[in-house]
């Protein structure tokens, strides 16, 4: 484990929201109309940027919210100060999701701390730019990927036994799923992967009533990026390229997740909402 975080912080990652500036917007906008009402959700990446933004909306909506983070225990006790401003209880869980050990420690604490489950989501993954196929070692292969994808399976894997009918699960997946990204070969090919895990899981829990559905953001303002998940090039420009002309902020992106995990879905399983800024895509 201690390995692990040492490596992931070679170039800053996952990054410190108190240390960036601007600081990303996480604040719901709109008061709450119990939607999530004395529900209990796990949400990977809980600690900064859109986990965090979709953690303070799921509190507001009535959420109780387990706080899965990896390091970066300022920022995860920022997000239990913020759902427990909203009246709801917060727990902070810190450690690695590509870890399957650390994956049913994580579900066995929120249960015996909130005794039960209702809304997983699977937000947390990391990001490496490389404009040569050939710079991406190995190690950073195989990390990518068992951030990625591999810790939402170890994730479902715990939380299945606890789930039930009326569940919900939510995927993170990106953009770059769709369109590709020049200098985000291994990050993109895990998004791809993502999607066909949610659409394939959805089809193998809709007998059991669970949910699954994805949200694929565009370029969100959050940690991911400015401490090293994009070039210097990239972030000098970021989000500028779309219809909006800007990137986006994690409270436009939280509300999808909202809608994917309340009653107001409950009609859709295996889809992907788009909060991109106006980008085009299929799919």
């Amino acid at each position: 484990m201690t390995k692990t975080v040492e490596m992931i912080h070679e170039d800053d990652l996952p990054g410190e929201e108190r240390k960036l500036e601007p600081k990303p917007d996480w604040q719901p906008r709109y008061p709450g109309s119990g939607r999530l009402q004395d529900k209990v959700a796990l949400v990977t990446g809980a600690d900064s940027g859109i986990g965090r933004a979709v953690a303070a909306l799921f509190a507001r909506e009535g959420a109780d919210v387990a706080v899965v983070y990896l390091c970066e225990h300022e920022d995860a006790r920022k997000t239990c100060e913020i759902v427990e401003g909203e009246g709801r209880r917060a727990i902070p869980i810190a450690g690695d999701v590509g870890d399957a050990a650390f994956c049913q420690a994580a579900v066995a604490k929120t249960i015996d701390s909130m005794g039960r489950l209702d809304v997983l989501v699977n937000n947390a993954g990391e990001q490496h730019p490389d404009k040569d196929i050939r710079d991406i070692s190995e190690e950073q292969l195989r990390r990518t990927f068992q951030t990625n994808i591999f810790g939402m399976f170890f994730m479902v894997q715990a939380a299945l036994k606890h789930l039930k009918d009326g569940a919900s699960i939510i995927n993170c997946t990106s953009v770059t799923m769709y369109k590709g990204s020049g200098e985000l070969l291994d990050y993109s090919a895990t998004k791809g992967a993502i999607t066909a895990f949610t659409r394939s899981l959805s089809s193998n829990l809709a007998g059991k009533g669970i949910r699954v559905n994805g949200v694929a953001p565009g370029p969100i303002w959050t940690p991911l990026n400015p401490f090293g998940g994009a070039s210097p090039e990239k972030l000098e420009h970021f989000g500028e390229s779309t219809p909006l002309g800007r990137a986006g902020q994690p409270n436009e992106v939280a509300p999808s997740f909202l809608f994917l995990a309340c009653e107001d879905a409950s009609y859709m399983t295996g889809q992907i909402l788009h909060p991109n800024g106006g980008i085009i895509i299929g799919g």
